[in-house]
């Protein structure tokens, strides 16, 4: 009321009546296409837009649109870096970090880079992207989409409009419905001008064809899954032609996120990382399956909380073949036992700080203790 003071403020449940007399709707990304009051008003012809539309609509600079259910962020932010180090003005948010409207202002960028969510896409016609990417796909918010399909069909709309295309070579949910200029990623030896990498005697190697940009070994970032979001973040410069030895020095130096496979100390020849950004189940494989491969201990892994429908029996692989112990936690934590079906050893905490006090009681020297909760928190926690 203080900023728009005669402007009508409706509060409580939707009322059909007054959303069917719109011209427009501009709704939150956390708001479902399906509520019933939504429903109906798309049925009588209101026109539903969203944040990123309407940011569509403004804007005078190029976009590089990022989604995928995992490593967006990171994708993202690496993105962020590498032109930033070349003197390019960039202006970075959507999903992550600044709201995309906020990135509205005087000054234009050189490109805006943005992080999109499934649930931002489903109200995007107008945004035309310089390059567009859909790094991964695996099932998440299935509480929201009806089957995996509609959720990729959500995802698939970044490439609507798009110049170019990045897609993972190993994930064809990536591959866009209607191709113009692909660029492609992945982790086997790459064909010329597509990503990928060199694995030799002594190193592995990330590549632009056959031509080596850097060895892994020189990055601060480790494990697999980072070396493909690091081919991910080349190949997206690449795509809006960006000389790419000019930006390995930045590749070199980028630490990744808080929150995602950090690491957080080494106490008693055991190490600790915070992967709790890894809400998904996707994103709790790629961490098992990253750390799992570079420590010569085993994995004691925290996980659990509310699962957002998801098939947790995604886990038993990767878990059977890294893990010592899982704890888990919250809500769905006997959902996650009986998907495991193994000899794995579990026990269960009724709290976080529990949790961290049974890794710290059962973890061997040369092991690491990984929370990645494969499940949104809200749960155990408000915020």
């Amino acid at each position: 009321k203080a900023d728009f003071p005669n402007a009508p403020i409706y509060l409580g449940n939707f009322d059909s009546t007054l959303l069917n007399k719109m011209k427009t709707l501009v709704t939150s990304p956390g708001v479902s296409l399906k509520e019933k009051p939504i429903a109906e008003a798309i049925q009588q012809g209101v026109e539903i837009i969203g944040d990123i539309e309407l940011f569509s609509r403004e804007i005078k600079a190029p976009v590089i649109a990022i989604t995928g259910s995992n490593a967006k962020s990171t994708v993202t932010t690496l993105v962020g870096h590498l032109l930033s180090s070349i003197g390019l003005k960039i202006k970075m948010g959507g999903n992550l970090g600044t709201p995309a409207l906020d990135l509205l202002s005087e000054s234009t960028p050189d490109y805006f880079v943005l992080e999109l969510s499934s649930f931002q896409l489903e109200t995007t016609q107008s945004l035309k992207p310089n390059v567009a990417t859909i790094l991964n796909i695996s099932p998440d918010h299935m509480d929201r989409y009806s089957t995996l399909e509609e959720y990729i069909n959500a995802k698939q709309r970044i490439y609507r409009h798009s110049l170019a295309q990045v897609i993972n070579r190993q994930d064809e949910y990536t591959y866009p419905h209607q191709p113009s200029s692909i660029i492609s990623f992945g982790t086997d030896a790459p064909h010329e001008n597509q990503f990928g990498l060199l694995t030799t005697q002594d190193n592995i190697y990330l590549c632009q064809g056959k031509n080596k940009l850097v060895s892994a070994n020189e990055l601060l970032i480790r494990g697999q899954h980072n070396y493909l979001n690091a081919l991910a973040a080349l190949a997206i410069c690449h795509g809006v032609n960006i000389t790419l030895p000019e930006l390995i020095p930045a590749l070199r130096a980028f630490r990744g996120l808080p929150h995602r496979c950090e690491f957080i100390a080494e106490k008693n020849n055991i190490s600790w990382y915070n992967d709790s950004k890894g809400t998904n189940v996707g994103a709790a494989i790629a961490a098992i399956q990253g750390l799992g491969e570079t420590i010569q201990g085993k994995l004691i892994w925290i996980a659990g909380g509310i699962g957002k429908n998801a098939d947790f029996s995604l886990l038993k692989d990767p878990t059977k073949k890294y893990i010592r112990t899982a704890i888990l936690i919250g809500q769905d934590a006997r959902l996650i036992e009986k998907a495991l079906e193994s000899d794995l050893k579990i026990i269960h905490a009724n709290s976080l700080e529990k949790a961290v006090a049974f890794a710290n009681e059962i973890a061997d020297p040369q092991d690491a203790i990984l929370l990645s909760p494969a499940c949104a928190s809200f749960d155990m926690f408000n915020n």
